[in-house]
This record gives structure tokens, sequence and C-alpha cells, in this order.
């Protein structure tokens, strides 16, 4: 039976009598973006959370339900022993007795930095270096007491015990390209989302860590200039698809004997361990695992003193498991929350600790799109799903026990929620695509505390600006069979008896989305100043529509896409006013990808494409979402062969604008070098253009308005 999907209703091509009053700086230099709220960190214990003061010398106390300061756990200017006039960030200790304040943060990948941290005795209201050491510290960790932390310097972990005044090291084999203790790799860290992997039970005896050896991953370099003389090299070790991973396994620290076990977890050599995490029972560690092909979750309960290791968890996929999910098992008193994709649509189970399956908790032809946070004490479990549409979100919870999924979101459009500890309040952000977000406080029962951020004068520039409305379409995708959510932006003096170029902006990814009802006013708006009409289709393989339609794309990324994206532009040419010769196509990363794939598959269906930053063969990138959707080249050659824009290369049909940075370390600049030397080989000619010591989202400084403007007048010269 065809599954049927709801969609918005198809909005009318409004088109406001005021002039467009917006320029391409403005939606670069975020103008038009909305205002946020600082961080709001939750206390243990969910009734109170901590901001700093604007200026970074304070960290205050709130109550979530009034929103009034209750207490400053730290003010520099009446702290002893402060050496700093400010601070980036701060961690607090469940007791409150405690504050971690950090400076001097150094980056070192996406999420992953060192810096030099600092902690404050609110009792003695007193400043001292976390560490004696020489060398920044990363992922300081408390322990549940607030006596402890432990935290790494050098892919070694360390130590201190506040009541002792003591610092010692907790592992000696840390060595920069070798070991990693409690810290995780470049990989691990963009393709799982986690830098740490360290946690103390919550009788505070013991330390749980990964070990993680990376000396049989092989080194990638690129150049950095810098306006130097001589250019020096970045080196790094990244895993590409078939080749060797790091080795990992999980070793437990006792506190008081000061010895360090390993746990007789099963582990393939090249397995994943993508989280770790102390069940309420101290003997009880929660080790998850994946193997390499990312089909088999497997979830262990080990001993740390015994080291014994007893399955309780076991999941399979014809396909592949979402890593992602296995940050929404949650741990109560005597069961867990998880989320699988089992019954075709992602939903929300309930198990008890021995691993028996209690209850669905939700159900439906929908997906859960995140698990946000559980209410032990009350037994709710509070989600996002698109349950109304795949183009909204909305927020919900569910009770344990008597099931029953209760709406909390009341407008429709995009709802998304922080959550305090023990969801007991939750922070919502709310827009849709004609508003900019509207920040509120709720309590656990969903009703609304307070306005936090209305960006009312926001909406009265967009307003003034003149920017059109999208026009929500369904398209057919290359099959014949299925419908596809696009949208469309128009020029204001649209004209439908005039024949307009178009541009296709898209991602493409696997369980990506681009089409959402969504606030969001980006670079393409600029495009409909230069009368060109702006398209956005989620082909088959993207987010929201289940698991059939998520998996489609498995083992054959980059045929399924691109076929849609060719689809959708054909299906633009039928419209009388699009002009059937001038259709063009843009993408970063996985959407430049698929902008060379459909060029090269479409028959010359687009004009011009900008391809971004794009994988150009699937070899080159990372093992584990590379191998997550395509296996090993050793296990589907065939894939990575027809997947291949290099392969493709002599079928490029239109005028190809390609753009790198040289030094993105997620896609490598070798992407763009090598297609370059294949078009070269097949006599295609094309444009090239290079950020100099630009990363993979090309920012800072001019870059960004730089870049588009470029984007946008290749776009006017060559459709």
């Amino acid at each position: 039976m065809k599954r049927l999907f709801i969609t918005l209703p198809l909005m009318v091509g409004l088109v406001t009598a005021t002039a467009q009053q917006y320029t391409l700086d403005d939606l670069t230099s975020g103008r038009f973006s909305p205002r946020g709220v600082s961080e709001m960190v939750s206390s243990a214990d969910g009734q109170h959370y901590y901001q700093t003061d604007p200026r970074r010398t304070a960290v205050i106390k709130y109550a979530y339900a009034t929103g009034e300061a209750v207490d400053t756990l730290f003010n520099l200017a009446t702290a002893r022993g402060a050496q700093f006039n400010s601070f980036e960030g701060f961690l607090v200790s469940a007791d409150e007795n405690r504050v971690l304040l950090y400076r001097d943060r150094e980056q070192l990948y996406r999420r992953s930095f060192r810096a030099d941290y600092f902690y404050f005795d609110v009792r003695r209201n007193l400043v001292r270096r976390l560490s004696d050491q020489p060398g920044k510290q990363m992922i300081p960790t408390f322990s549940p007491d607030g006596k402890m932390v432990a935290y790494v310097i050098d892919n070694d972990i360390w130590l201190t015990k506040f009541d002792f005044d003591t610092e010692s090291r907790v592992t000696t084999d840390g060595e920069a390209g070798k070991v990693m203790n409690g810290v995780t790799d470049w990989v691990y860290e963009e393709e799982f989302g986690v830098t740490r992997l360290m946690e103390f039970s919550p009788d505070n005896q013991l330390l749980a860590f990964v070990r993680t050896d990376e000396s049989a991953v092989k080194e990638f370099s690129f150049q950095t200039f810098h306006q130097q003389l001589y250019p020096d090299y970045y080196r790094f070790k990244y895993p590409k698809a078939g080749e060797a991973n790091s080795a990992v396994e999980c070793r437990v620290f006792d506190v008081s004997a000061r010895t360090t076990r390993t746990l007789n977890v099963p582990l393939e050599g090249d397995g994943y361990i993508p989280r770790i995490k102390f069940t309420p029972n101290p003997d009880e560690l929660a080790v998850m695992t994946l193997n390499r092909d990312q089909n088999r979750f497997e979830m262990y309960f080990a001993n740390p003193r015994s080291t014994v290791a007893k399955l309780v968890l076991r999941e399979e996929s014809d396909h592949y498991i979402d890593s992602e999910w296995l940050k929404s098992i949650h741990f109560t008193k005597n069961r867990f929350t998880y989320v699988s994709e089992r019954d075709g649509y992602n939903h929300i189970y309930l198990y008890g600790l021995s691993g028996t399956l209690q209850r669905q908790l939700t159900s439906g032809e929908y997906d859960v799109t995140s698990l946000l946070a559980v209410d032990e004490q009350r037994a709710f479990v509070y989600y996002q799903a698109a349950a109304e549409s795949p183009l909204q979100r909305e927020l919900y919870r569910v009770h344990m026990e008597k099931g029953l999924p209760e709406k909390l979101s009341s407008q429709p459009g995009y709802n998304s929620a922080s959550f305090a500890e023990q969801g007991k309040f939750y922070v919502n952000h709310w827009s849709d695509d004609n508003t900019p977000q509207v920040i509120t406080l709720h309590d656990g029962n969903g009703k609304q505390l307070r306005t936090l951020e209305e960006n009312q004068t926001l909406r009265g520039q967009v307003a003034s600006a003149g920017f059109p409305a999208k026009e929500y379409i369904t398209v057919p995708a290359a099959d014949g069979l299925t419908s596809l959510n696009g949208w469309l932006l128009k020029p204001r003096d649209f004209n439908p008896g005039r024949k307009y170029p178009v541009v296709l902006v898209q991602y493409s990814g696997p369980n990506s989305q681009q089409v959402l009802d969504r606030y969001g006013r980006d670079w393409y708006y600029a495009l409909l100043q230069e009368g060109i009409v702006v398209a956005c289709v989620d082909g088959r393989g993207t987010g929201a529509r289940g698991a059939e339609f998520r998996h489609c794309t498995y083992r054959q990324l980059g045929i399924i896409e691109s076929d849609d994206q060719i689809a959708a532009a054909r299906y633009l040419a039928s419209l009388p006013y699009i002009d059937e010769k001038a259709i063009g196509i843009w993408g970063w990363s996985y959407g430049g990808y698929n902008v060379l794939m459909s060029m090269s598959r479409g028959n010359g269906i687009f004009s011009a494409g900008v391809a971004i930053a794009p994988v150009t063969d699937w070899r080159f990138y990372d093992t584990i979402y590379t191998e997550r959707f395509m296996r090993t080249p050793q296990q589907n050659a065939s894939g990575y062969t027809s997947g291949s824009a290099l392969a493709l290369a002599d079928q490029l049909q239109g005028n190809l604008l390609l753009i790198h940075g040289t030094a993105d370390d997620n896609v490598h600049v070798q992407n763009t070098i090598e297609y370059s030397r294949a078009l070269i080989e097949a006599n295609k000619h094309f444009d090239l253009f290079f950020f100099p010591d630009k990363d993979h989202f090309i920012r800072g400084g001019n870059a960004r308005k730089y870049l588009y403007e470029k984007v946008i007048d290749y776009f006017k010269r060559n459709l």
C-alpha cells in the first residue's frame, strides 16, 4: 500500500508590494538573524540554572520558576586569588561547592578544545589553577559528589581531589598520534559527536574511560600558508573508508586502590564504543558498541570490579543503526529508554534493566526526531516528533506507564526544546518560515511561564525588507511513484508571463532536511533580486519520512539523490514561467557532491552548477560516515564506483564552479584537486576557486560575503 504523508497546504505566491530592502551583505552579516538567549546551564536538581553576566565576570544562579537571581556562585570582583579579568566558560559541581572556569580556549576540531582551567572553591571564595602540570586541560568531569574532577592533559587522565588538594596521574601511556585516554579521535568527534568517553560511578569510587589506540590509523596532512615565506603542514590521523580504524577498549580506574582494569566487553577489533554510561547502580557500567558495518548495536552491562560484561540489548538492521539514538538511552532506577526504527519509523521503547522490553511508548506512521528528557519522578518521557507533517516539529510527552502521548507545543512550524535536568522545565524555540524564533520558558506540564525573546524588532525588519513567502510544493520523484516535498521562492516583481532562470539549492544527504517550515534568511534570497527563481526539493534518502524512505540510498550513495534532483529540474522546466535552458544547481559538502553527480547524470538538464567543498569519491572520506551508508570499498566496490563523481567526470555537462577551502580537515581539498585532474583529462572546462587556509565552513573575515558574491555572479553569467 502506498503511504500518504501529510504536507503543508500549498501557499499562494503572495508577493508584497513593498520594495525589497536587503542586500547580500545584510544576509551574510546577520542583520536578519534572530536573537537568542544566553546559555542556561541546568543545576543538578533541575530547579535552577546558571548564566554568566554579560562581561563574563560572574556565574549567577537563577530560579527557573521565576527567572529571578537567587545566588552568585562566582564573582571576579570579590573572589580571592583570581589573576584574570574574565573567563570564557564554566562548569558547576552538583553540590554547587565548586565552579570550574576556563580561559584561553584552543580549538582542536569541530567540537573539541583545550583550555586553561581554574577552580573556585565557593565556601573559601578562593580561585586557583586546576592543574600544576604543563599543558592545557580537556574534558573536565566532576565526580557526582563534587569532591573530585578528572581531566585530560596530553592524552593522559589526571585526577584532582579537592578535599586533599592533591593532583595525581591516572594513565601514563598517552602519546600524540598513538594513545588517547578519555578523549576521542577525529572521526569519533566528527561522526559520533562525542569528545568525552569518561564517566565517574554514582558512588564516586570508580572512573571509567575508553582508551583509544590510533597508532595504525594513517596520517593525513595538508599545507597551511598563513602568509609565511615557508608554508607549514597540518597533520592528523584520519581513517579513510576501508582503512584501519583506531582500536578501542573500556577501562576502569579504582580511585581508592589506584588500580586499572580492562573490561571484558566483546568487540570486534575494528568495532566502535560510541558511548559509556553508568546506570544508577555503580556495579553496572553500560558499554555501548557498534560493529564496523554499524548494522549491529549491542549494549553490555559490565561489572567494573569483576570486569564481566552481560549483554542487555542487541539490535540488528539490514542497513545501519543510527548512532545518534544511542544518546536517547536514559537510565532510571529500574528501566531505560531507547529509540528504534524497527517498525518502520523512529519510535520510543521502554526496557527493564534486564533487557526485557516493557512497552512501545510511541507508534504511528511518523518519526520521533529527538528524545529530549526523562522525568523519572513523574514517569514522563519528553520528545520531538514530525507527527503532523515532515515539514514541522512538535513537542510531546508520554507517560511510561499509561502511554497516551500528549502534545505540548501549541503553534505549527518548527519547535525544539532544551530541558532542565530531570525534565522539570524547558526552553522552547519556535519559528515558522515567516516568523523569527520566539523563545519561551515552560514547566514540565507545558505551561508557558514567560517569554525570553520575541525578536519583535527583527519581525519588523523582516516585514519591511519585502521578503517573498515560500510556496510549498510537491514534486514527483524519479521513480514516478513518490512525492517529494519542496519549496519555491519567486522574485518580488514576478511576472507569470515571463521565463525565469531557476537555481536548485539542496543538501540531499542521508536523513537531512532542507524543506522545513522554519525561519531562515540565507544567501539565496539575494538571487531573487537578480531575477532568478530559487527552489529546493528534499529527495529520497532525506529525513522525517520513515525508514524505507530514509534507507533507500543504502550502498548506492549519489544515484537516487541525483536522480531526484534531475527529476526536480525536469519538473521545474515544465512550469510555464521557467526557462528550461537556464536551470542551475548549488550545494555544499554532500550537496556539492550531489551537484557533480546530478550534472554528470542529468543529460544536460543543468546549465550551471556550483559545488562547494564536495566529496568527489567516497574512498576519500572517513570510515564511520562513509561505511555507515556504503560499507567498505572492499565490500561494495561497484557502489563506490557508480557513486564516484571522479568516475563520471567525462559525463559532466554544463558550466561548473568548484570552490574549496585549502585547510578543510573534513572534506579534504584532495577531493577537488583529483576531480579537477579528471575534468582536465576529459577535456571538460570548468572554473575553480580556493579559499586559502579556510576550513570546511569557509568563514571569518570577508570570506562568506566574497564566496556568495562569486556564486551569484556565476549564476548570473551562466544561466
